[in-house]
C-alpha cells in the first residue's frame, strides 16, 4: 500500500529554524572563554524542544490528527536580570500595555505572577497570549521592538473538528507549566500526552525524540546566543483503517437522525473498521491544551454524554436482529431445516406466560426466511425453545458476542452472553422456557455492542470468516517506512451449510425488499441491501426506553460494507423502531456511496404476497 499522499501534510521540515526570544536559531562556533567572573555570572542551560508529535491518518492518507507550529505572544526580558522586583514588573505592565494598544484587548495579569516569572524563569518569555490567530499576527507585524517576541511551539490540531473524536481521544498538555527555577534538560513547554482513543494507545509511538536547544550567558550575565544542537524527530505515524469518507457520512447521518446513538461500517472482506461513529460527539480541540473550566463542565454535564463513544463503550439489547443468530444457531445444530414451517400466532404460552408477537394477526406458517423477514417473534419463541439455550448460546460467542473484538482503545465493552452459570450466579436458577424464548428475541440478560453486532453481520455476509476486527493498518516512520504491520487475521471459520447460509441471506433480503419488509426504509436504488430491523426494551422500567437497530450487509451477494446503526429513543418515546429511525440511517449512508453505481437486479420473492405490512407497525421487542 502506498502512502505518498502523506507527503501533503507538512512535517515542520525547517526545525532548525524555529523563532525563539533572540531571533532565529543559529549555530554558534566561537569557543566560550573562561574568566575570573565565569563561575559567579556565566552559564550555560541546555533545554529539550519537545518533538512534533506524528500524525494519526486514515487508510488513504488523509490527516485525522496532526502537529501544527502555533505562535505564543510574550514578554522578553532585557538581560543581564537585574532588575528589582518593581522595575521588572514596570516593565512587562509597558510591554502589556503596548501589546493592548497593538491588538485591541485587555490582558489579565497579576503582579505577582510577572515577578515570579522574572525571579525563576526570566531567560525565557512571559507568556501574555497563546496560539496567536492569523489577523493577530499580521496585526503585531513590524511592531513588536525588542521588548514582545513571537516565539513558536508544537500544538496538536485535529483538523476535522469532532470527526472520529471518540476513536482518535485527544493529546493535551501532560502536566502543569513548569513555573519554577530553570533546570537543565526541562522542556521548553509541557509536552504532549495522548489521553484516550488512539492518541493514548499509540502515545509512545507518536510522541517523537525532543531535541535540544543551548542557551548561554556570557561573564556579566548578559545572554550570549542560543542555538539548537539536537533537532527534534518527530513521532511516528499511525495509519488506521478508517475512510474520512465514510465516517464524515456515518457523522453526518446520526447528526440528522437521532439524539443519541451509533453507526459502524467494517468491511467484511478484511475486518477492518472503516467508520464508527458514535452522536452526540465532542471537538477534541477543545482540550488543547486545556479546555476551559466552562467547556468541560458543558461537557460533562450534558445529560446525552458526548464523551461516550456509544459504538463500543456502551452495550444494548439487540432485540430482533439477534433471531438471525437463532436461526443459524437453531439450523446449525439439526433442530430445523431451511425449508420447515411453524406457526406464526399473535400469541403462545410459555409456562405460565402468555408471550406475544408484535403484531395482531397471524402470521401463517413461516420457514426461516419468512420468519425473519416478519420478525415473527411467536414463530422465535418456539424454535428458540426447541433449540435450547446451550446451541443459541454457543453460536452467539462463535460470532463475536460476549467478548471485546479487540480494537486498541481503552474501555471496550464485553456485552454480556447469559448462561446457565450467569443465571446460577445472578439469581441462583437456571434458564427456563420462558428465559429461552426472551433470549430468542434478543431481550433478557443479552446485551452487544453496535460494534459486535457489525462484527457478527460482517461474518454472516462474507458466508462465515470471523476476522479480527481491525483499526490500525501499520505505524510508519516519515520515510514510509513500515515499523508495525498489523495484518488481516482470522479468528475463525464458521462453517454453515450452503443451504442455511442461502436461507438466511434469503430472509435478510426479504427484510428490506419483501412484501412484509420491517426494513424497506434501508432499501437504496443501486444497491441489493440484506438486514435486519430490531427494537428492544432498554433501562429501568422507571426510565425505559427503545433501542432500536439496523444492521447487515451490502451488496447482498457480495458485501462490500456490513454495518449495524443504534437508535437510543427518549423515555417512553414508543414510535421508535429499528424500521422506522434505525434503517434510515443506514440507507442515508448507502445512497451516498452507492450513487455512482449501476442499479443491480433486485431480489425478487418466489411468488407475490399481500400487499406489505407499514413499517411503523413493527413493535418494541420485534
Amino acid at each position: 500500500m502506498s502512502f505518498l499522499m502523506f507527503r501533503r501534510i507538512v512535517f515542520f521540515s525547517s526545525l532548525v529554524t524555529l523563532c525563539l526570544p533572540g531571533g532565529p536559531l543559529a549555530a554558534q562556533d566561537e569557543p566560550i572563554k573562561p574568566t575570573l567572573l565565569t563561575e559567579k555570572y556565566a552559564r550555560t542551560y541546555t533545554l529539550k524542544i519537545p518533538a512534533p508529535r506524528g500524525q494519526i491518518v486514515d487508510r488513504n492518507g488523509e490527516p485525522l490528527a496532526v502537529t501544527r507550529v502555533c505562535q505564543n505572544l510574550g514578554i522578553n526580558f532585557p538581560t543581564p536580570l537585574d532588575y528589582p522586583d518593581a522595575k521588572a514588573v514596570a516593565f512587562a505592565r509597558g510591554e502589556i500595555e503596548k501589546a493592548e494598544r497593538i491588538l485591541g484587548r485587555k490582558f489579565s495579569v497579576q503582579d505577582k505572577t510577572i515577578e515570579r516569572h522574572y525571579r525563576n524563569r526570566g531567560i525565557l518569555p512571559f507568556d501574555i497570549l497563546q496560539d496567536v490567530s492569523a489577523a493577530d499576527l499580521a496585526a503585531l507585524k513590524g511592531k513588536l521592538g525588542e521588548g514582545l517576541v513571537l516565539h513558536p511551539m508544537y500544538v496538536r490540531s485535529y483538523p476535522n473538528g469532532a470527526v472520529a473524536a471518540h476513536i482518535l481521544g485527544y493529546a493535551g498538555r501532560s502536566g502543569p507549566q513548569a513555573d519554577g527555577p530553570v533546570e537543565n534538560n526541562e522542556p521548553l513547554w509541557t509536552d504532549a500526552k495522548g489521553s484516550d482513543g488512539l492518541e493514548s494507545a499509540f502515545n509512545e509511538q507518536l510522541t517523537g525524540k525532543p531535541g535540544q536547544l543551548t542557551i548561554h550567558f556570557d561573564a556579566k550575565g548578559k545572554k550570549d546566543y542560543e542555538k539548537v544542537t539536537v533537532p527534534p524527530q518527530p513521532g511516528y505515524t499511525v495509519v488506521t483503517t478508517l475512510d474520512l469518507r465514510i465516517q464524515k457520512l456515518c457523522e453526518k447521518a446520526l447528526e440528522k437522525g437521532v439524539k443519541r446513538g451509533a453507526l459502524v461500517f467494517i468491511d467484511p472482506n478484511t475486518g477492518d473498521i472503516l467508520a464508527m461513529a458514535s452522536w452526540p460527539t465532542f471537538d477534541p480541540n477543545v482540550f488543547i491544551p486545556a479546555p476551559s473550566p466552562e467547556q468541560f463542565k458543558a461537557l460533562n454535564d450534558n445529560p446525552n454524554h458526548p464523551l461516550l463513544s456509544r459504538a463500543f463503550r456502551s452495550t444494548y439489547p439487540p432485540g430482533s436482529t439477534f433471531k438471525t443468530f437463532v436461526g443459524i444457531a437453531a439450523m446449525e445444530s439439526g433442530t430445523i431445516k431451511p425449508d420447515d414451517q411453524f406457526p406464526g400466532p399473535p400469541a403462545i404460552s410459555v409456562g405460565n406466560l402468555t408471550m406475544r408477537n408484535w403484531k395482531k394477526t397471524d402470521a401463517g406458517d413461516l420457514d426461516l426466511a419468512g420468519a425473519l423477514e416478519q420478525s415473527c417473534n411467536t414463530w422465535f419463541f418456539h424454535v428458540g425453545i426447541k433449540t435450547g439455550a446451550k446451541s443459541i448460546i454457543d453460536w452467539a460467542q462463535r460470532f463475536g458476542f460476549g467478548a471485546k473484538t479487540g480494537i486498541p482503545l481503552r474501555y471496550e465493552a464485553d456485552g454480556l452472553v447469559p448462561t446457565n452459570e450467569y443465571l446460577k450466579k445472578k439469581e441462583n436458577r437456571r434458564f427456563s422456557d420462558g428465559d429461552v424464548a426472551n433470549f430468542a428475541i434478543g431481550q433478557g440478560y443479552l446485551l452487544v455492542t453496535p460494534l459486535q453486532m457489525a462484527q457478527a453481520m460482517a461474518t454472516v455476509g462474507n458466508g462465515g470468516t470471523l476476522y479480527q476486527t481491525r483499526l490500525v493498518l501499520q505505524v510508519q516512520g516519515l520515510d514510509e517506512k513500515v515499523i508495525t504491520p498489523y495484518d488481516i487475521r482470522i479468528k475463525d471459520e464458521i462453517e454453515m451449510k450452503s443451504e442455511n447460509f442461502d436461507a438466511v441471506k434469503k430472509g435478510l433480503r426479504d427484510v428490506v425488499t419483501g412484501s412484509h419488509a420491517t426494513g424497506s426504509r434501508a432499501d437504496v436504488e443501486n444497491a441489493d441491501v440484506a438486514g435486519k430491523t430490531g427494537t428492544a426494551q432498554w433501562g429501568p422500567k422507571s426510565a425505559e426506553r427503545n433501542a432500536a437497530w439496523f444492521t447487515g450487509f451490502a451488496p447482498a451477494d457480495a458485501p462490500k460494507y456490513a454495518f449495524a446503526a443504534l437508535y437510543e429513543s427518549d423515555v417512553n418515546q414508543g414510535n421508535s423502531h429499528g424500521g422506522t429511525v434505525a434503517a434510515p440511517l443506514v440507507a442515508q449512508v448507502l445512497k451516498e456511496l452507492y450513487k455512482d453505481e449501476a442499479k443491480p437486479q433486485k431480489h425478487k420473492r418466489s411468488k407475490p404476497e399481500p400487499t406489505p405490512a407499514p413499517a411503523e407497525e413493527e413493535g418494541a421487542g420485534d
